[in-house]
């Protein structure tokens, strides 16, 4: 009796794939134009446009995508809902289109309201989706609790930034909107990207490696230092305590983000396919990648502990996450996972023939090598760029970042357009 496998139509999850890389070639493109202000503050409207395009429209988007294919496997069932799927889809899509624009044109009015509105809306069809799919196939599993919880935190990231945006016109807080930025970009940073990513890494990188290695004990500590960890950031920022307590919450993710790279390197070495191709060298790049952010972060509280914020840092900071390692995992992964999806559409009748092309042969090895050397340079070059203040390094970094996405988005609908090759 052949096993069942639980899967979610390529319908569903196609689109976000494709949303996400037009998102990401949209803010590489307003990078590129609006580099010369990353010499700035990091409140202004094109920098807030920026951050949300990559964190809503391309980040959350292509997660939300991979969620709905990943998680019938994960819990061993079917998606409960593909029709909330879709739902989320089109609130989540037009409420970033109206934000991004709002925060572009800094208009708090009308674009702004109805945007939070419509991605809270998004979000909360998605999250009920991924609870009825766990309690409806009753199926224990680590990957899954981090994928619940995750969603749980994005929902109250998104109920925090809404509030934030009627604050700006209604005063609904004691403060004003900036002061509530932080709390609003960490509870979203590190309870959905990065509990998610790690979750869902922690099943796809031993997977693509061919690798057995598996630590339930290790997983559950991850979680439970990064769920911590948030939690005390939150009481600290509430209770306004001294910048140094920042020090426990900030050790708390340090340790659990090395006990995620020791999981992967566990994995790395006990693999059974010796050769790794370029899309894991990218997805594995990410987990060394995530030792930035930290760095900077690091840096901003001493220096708030010793006289002020260093806007450089700041800015550092917020660009090592969403155009560092939360991009590059992306960039790998969606180079495993997509072209899978459209062999399966393509080719899935004729699976086990033997007759059919590997799903890597789908898409570019060229592009994606020339995307991935672009990504490279292009992330560093624009990171030196803001700490040493250099306008020229941060117009070619933003340059190379564009020419990065214009290549995945190459890539990607070369997948998308794929025929049978075979008729």
């Amino acid at each position: 009796m052949s096993e069942v496998v639980y899967t979610t139509t390529h319908r569903v999850v196609v689109p976000f794939y494709v949303y996400a890389g037009i998102a990401f070639l949209v803010a590489t493109f307003l990078l590129f134009t609006s580099s010369g202000e990353f010499s700035g503050h990091y409140f202004q409207p094109h920098i807030l446009a920026i951050t949300h395009t990559m964190a809503l429209g391309w980040g959350t988007m292509i997660i939300l995508g991979a969620s709905h294919q990943l998680l019938p496997v994960l819990i061993e069932g079917e998606l409960y809902s593909v029709k909330l799927a879709y739902l989320s889809y089109i609130f989540t899509g037009i409420g970033i289109v109206l934000l991004v624009y709002a925060f572009y044109v800094f208009d708090m009015g009308w674009p702004a309201k109805y945007g939070a509105l419509l991605i809270n809306a998004g979000v909360i069809v998605f999250f009920v989706n991924v609870v009825m799919s766990i309690v409806k196939t009753k199926k224990e599993n680590i990957q899954a609790i981090f994928m619940l919880t995750a969603a749980g935190w994005l929902l109250f990231t998104t109920l925090i930034g809404g509030l934030l945006i009627w604050n700006f016109t209604g005063n609904l807080l004691p403060d004003g909107s900036l002061h509530y930025l932080s709390l609003h970009a960490h509870v979203g940073i590190v309870g959905w990207f990065l509990l998610l990513v790690i979750g869902v890494g922690s099943r796809l990188i031993p997977m693509f490696l061919i690798s057995k290695y598996e630590n339930t004990k290790t997983l559950w500590s991850i979680y439970g230092l990064i769920n911590g960890g948030l939690i005390s950031f939150i009481f600290i920022f509430l209770k306004d305590a001294p910048q140094v307590c920042y020090m426990l919450p900030v050790l708390c993710v340090a340790i659990a983000i090395i006990l995620f790279a020791g999981y992967c390197s566990k994995s790395y070495h006990v693999r059974i396919r010796r050769q790794v191709d370029e899309e894991m060298k990218i997805s594995l790049l990410a987990v060394v990648m995530m030792a930035l952010p930290l760095v900077f972060l690091i840096a901003v509280i001493v220096t708030l502990i010793s006289f002020a914020t260093d806007v450089h840092l700041v800015l550092a900071y917020g660009f090592t996450i969403f155009f560092g390692w939360l991009t590059a995992i992306i960039l790998g992964m969606t180079f495993k996972t997509l072209p899978f999806i459209i062999w399966n559409k393509v080719y899935h009748a004729r699976a086990g023939t033997g007759a059919t092309p590997s799903p890597k042969a789908l898409f570019s090895s060229q592009v994606f090598h020339i995307m991935a050397i672009c990504f490279i340079i292009g992330f560093f070059g624009f990171a030196a760029g803001i700490i040493i203040s250099s306008g020229l390094a941060t117009k070619i970094g933003a340059g190379l970042l564009l020419v990065c996405a214009f290549l995945y988005n190459v890539n990607v609908f070369k997948l998308l357009f794929h025929k049978d090759i075979m008729l």
